[in-house]
This record gives structure tokens, sequence and C-alpha cells, in this order.
């Protein structure tokens, strides 16, 4: 069974589980997409390991983690998301430490915010992909769909209709402000919003 690497493409709210997002992979070298469901703690958690400015005051439990394995010279090589069942995917870690590989069992959420904090590269299966992959096409009128196995069809994080953004109106200056008073604070989904914001604003 072939390997198919993934790409992180973002987080999307998920429509189907209130208080939960979905986790957008994309295929490397191909135009398809995995969404997985997650919860609201291990996004965050990704949102913070993809967002280089909004480091924590306290470290999070993949941080610690990170500096655990650091200490110990053990090494995250891969992750593989290697089962599908029922919609819940099953992943792997493969480690290294004095050259000794290993495997340990974790949920897809956890091992895909380690594999950031270890800049491991993240694959699956070309079944699990043919199976709950999706393409995006567009039709005539330039609405964007959904096709194939797509579990659920996931809200675009920070969608102006569904949830307006209220930093808006704020300044960029302001929006800094804002978005380390929120780190203080330790209210990741709100700084990972703010950081939205100011990405927006900065690539005009």
């Amino acid at each position: 069974m072939s390997l198919v690497k993934l790409s992180i493409k973002g987080i999307s709210y998920s429509q189907t589980q209130n208080g939960a997002y979905a986790l957008i992979l994309n295929e490397v070298d191909g135009e398809r997409k995995l969404p997985i469901v997650i919860g609201a703690f291990e996004a965050q958690s990704i949102a913070i390991a993809l967002e280089n400015e909004i480091k924590p005051p306290r470290p999070l439990t993949h941080d610690l983690f990170k500096s655990f394995a650091d200490r110990f010279d053990i090494v995250i090589k891969q992750v593989i998301i290697h089962k599908l069942v029922d919609g819940v995917f099953f992943s792997s870690i493969i480690c290294e430490r004095d050259k000794i590989e290993e495997i340990i069992d974790a949920r897809t959420s956890d091992a895909i915010a380690l594999a950031l904090r270890f800049q491991a590269p993240i694959f699956t299966y070309e079944n699990i992909l043919e199976k709950a992959g999706y393409f995006n096409t567009t039709d005539a009128e330039g609405t964007t769909t959904m096709e194939d196995g797509a579990l659920t069809e996931p809200e675009t994080f920070g969608n102006e209709e569904v949830n307006p953004s209220p930093y808006k109106k704020l300044s960029l200056i302001e929006l800094h402000d804002q978005l380390e008073i929120a780190v203080q604070e330790e209210d990741y989904e709100k700084a990972a919003r703010i950081r939205d914001e100011i990405s927006k604003r900065e690539d005009l």
C-alpha cells in the first residue's frame, strides 16, 4: 500500500460537532484534501505550532512533550495516519532513539501537533485518501463545491458570513496589542483569530 505525503492547509469549524474543529490536510503531490475532526484544545495547539508569532507564556502539553523528548534524545521521524474506522482516524508516531525505531499509537490530532513541533512529515495511505478525501471543484457560477468521500463540509475558519470578525474595525497596532493580551491570558483560540486578521492585512 503506497503512502501519500500530506501538508496542513488550515483549521475550519466543524459543522457536525459543537466545540470541534476540522483540520484540513492537503495531498502534497495532488489536489485532494483530507478533513479530520479534532477538539478545541488540539486545534489551538496546532494553530500555535503553525503561528511563529504566538509564544505561550507556559508550555502546552505538546510543547512539554517536545522538551521531554529533546532532553532524552528522542526524535519523531514521521507520522502515519494508518486507519479509518467509523469516521475515526488512527495514527502512529514513528520515533527513534539511539538508532532504535519505535512505533507509538496516538490520536491523529496529537500526532500532528507533535509532527509540527519536530518538523516531521505526515503521511497517510492511498486507500484512506480515496475513502475520506475530497476535491474542491468550481462550477460554472464560480461556486466552490466538494466532491468524493468528504466526511463533512467544514465552514472556512473565519468565514465572514457565518462568523464575522469582531477585529475588522481595529487598527494593526490595536490588533497587535490584543494579540499580546490574548497570549498572556492563554486564550489561544482568540489569539489565532487575531493573528488571522493581522495576516490578512499584511498580505494586502
